[in-house]
């Protein structure tokens, strides 16, 4: 008798337990899809992606090259496209040269446009700033000091890359301003640092001499032509980004910024 109780008692667990395996065999195997879902889901865009940043490496490179043999129409439709794409260095690179074309037509309101679009696009710092610094030099002359500073001094904090060309841009501001004393204090700034080339240097110490002089009115010409000058990006972004996928970049060339 005590034999036959166990034996029901195995047959009611054994059923007990078929009963749970078939209600959560359906939340295992769904969870097992959304984990493949998932796996898929990640791969297939890594894949794209990579395609993407491809296509415009190659695109970009014909770019160059269409420019540097005069065929501007040529570079600015292939720019076009990439600016277009999903590649987010490549496409920032490419939109900071449609702005150029923008300036060059004297039409400045869509070339800013164009250079803040590229800075909140851009995947890599140095190309973000840049483009955050040409839009800001390319507004010295119009712009209220408000918009200017604003659009500056997040540019000269620590570890910034282009905190040297801001600095001298805003005491170009200041000094437009008439606010000698504080351009003045900015070309010391410069003069002193460090992390100034040499060039800055030598332009903030004559600054201060000119300053001092009582020829201020002077240096605001002399500053204003030399922060014109853009930030130098390499002519390859692959020397910021690395080299495209399955492909060996070219080395940075000597204008990469530091």
């Amino acid at each position: 008798m005590t034999d036959l109780f166990e034996e029901v008692e195995e047959q009611l667990r054994s059923d007990r337990y078929k009963q749970l395996a078939q209600k959560a065999l359906p939340w295992a195997g769904g969870l097992v899809a959304a984990v493949l879902l998932a796996f898929l889901g990640y791969w297939g865009y890594d894949t794209w992606r990579t395609n993407q940043t491809s296509k415009a490496s190659e695109q970009y490179a014909a770019a160059m090259e269409s420019f540097g043999q005069g065929d501007r129409d040529g570079a600015r439709k292939l720019w076009t496209e990439i600016s277009k794409s999903q590649a987010s260095a490549y496409k920032a690179l490419s939109m900071m040269h449609l702005a150029a074309y923008e300036f060059d037509a004297k039409k400045t309101v869509e070339g800013v446009k164009l250079l803040d679009e590229a800075a909140k696009v851009a995947s890599d710092p140095v190309i973000a700033d840049a483009a955050r610094l040409k839009s800001a030099l390319a507004l010295l002359d119009t712009a209220p000091r408000t918009e200017l500073e604003g659009r500056l001094k997040p540019l000269m904090e620590e570890g910034r890359p282009y905190r040297v060309q801001a600095r001298e841009a805003l005491a170009f501001v200041k000094l437009r301003a008439g606010d000698t004393a504080g351009a003045r204090g900015d070309f010391v700034l410069i003069s002193q640092s460090l992390d100034a080339a040499q060039g800055a240097q030598a332009r903030a110490q004559a600054a201060i001499a000119l300053i001092d002089s009582g020829s201020a009115k002077q240096l605001a010409s002399v500053v204003s032509t030399a922060i014109a000058l853009p930030p130098q990006l390499p002519m390859d972004p692959s020397a910021l980004l690395g080299p495209p996928p399955g492909a060996a970049g070219p080395q940075p060339e000597a204008g990469a910024p530091q």
